[in-house]
Parts: C-alpha cells; sequence; structure tokens
C-alpha cells in the first residue's frame, strides 16, 4: 500500500516531467531551421525565394530604397527552397517529367505567384507550371541595374 508521502511525491515527478517535456519542446522549436520554419507548399505550389538585388553597384555607388524594392518585385529568377506533393504528378502535363526541383534555380513570369514578407525579405509560392526554365548562376542573368 503507497502511503500518502508517496502518492504526493509521483504526483510532484509527474508535473516535474510535464515541465521537462515542454522544456524539451520548447527548445526543439528553437532550434528548427529557417527553411522549416517557412510555410510549406501545397498540392502543385513550390516555394521560391527570389535573387536578393545588389544593394551596391560594381563601382561603389549605394542604390536608393525605392529602386531596390521595384527592383526586389520584379525579380524574375529564384530558389526552389520547398516543393508541394503534386508537383509535376500530372504525367498529361509534364510527358517529359519535372521542369525543376529542389535547391535549383528558376526563372519565372515577372509578376508570377503569391508575394509573402519574412523576415529580411521575400518569397514567393509558385504554381509548377510558372516556372519558364532553369539556369545555373542568376548573376549570369543581367537585371535592370
Amino acid at each position: 500500500m503507497m502511503t500518502k508521502s508517496h502518492a504526493l511525491e509521483n504526483k510532484y515527478n509527474a508535473e516535474e516531467d510535464v515541465k521537462k517535456i515542454q522544456e524539451h519542446e520548447q527548445k526543439k522549436e528553437q532550434s528548427k531551421t529557417d527553411l522549416e520554419k517557412l510555410p510549406n507548399p501545397t498540392g502543385w505550389r513550390l516555394l521560391v525565394m527570389p535573387f536578393k538585388v545588389k544593394e551596391e553597384t560594381k563601382g561603389g555607388i549605394i542604390i536608393a530604397q525605392e529602386t531596390l524594392d521595384r527592383a526586389r518585385v520584379a525579380t524574375q529568377v529564384g530558389y526552389v527552397l520547398k516543393m508541394g506533393d503534386l508537383c509535376y504528378k500530372d504525367e498529361e502535363k509534364y510527358p517529359t517529367g519535372p521542369w525543376c526541383k529542389e535547391k535549383q534555380w528558376v526563372i519565372f513570369a515577372r509578376y508570377a505567384g503569391s508575394r509573402m514578407e519574412i523576415d529580411g525579405g521575400e518569397i514567393r509560392m509558385l504554381n509548377d507550371d510558372e516556372v519558364l526554365g532553369t539556369i545555373d548562376n542568376p548573376e549570369d542573368i543581367l537585371h535592370a541595374m
């Protein structure tokens, strides 16, 4: 038979265990990478990070913030961060297979996709058929500056 003091000790230990579990979950949440914190695209959508326009020209001239903002909106090159579970699965629409894959630079139409502001920039959610092509290096594409 369990004495009253043992029952209280067990209850106390259970509360302590719950606290430890909650602390562990918080630490786990904090240790998530930035990529894991981004939204997961659904269906046929891709999560793309647009190429960041340089804030200074080769000659050392600092570009005005308004010009940088316009250039960022009009960026046509991005890095595929994540792909939805239905991306390029339609064999009738994509008989030769996917047009791109994760961790690849792509070109898309100037105002394609939905823009979402994140800390320090933006990301875009594109449909799989909005990808126009792939490139090896985004700096190979001439930008308006």
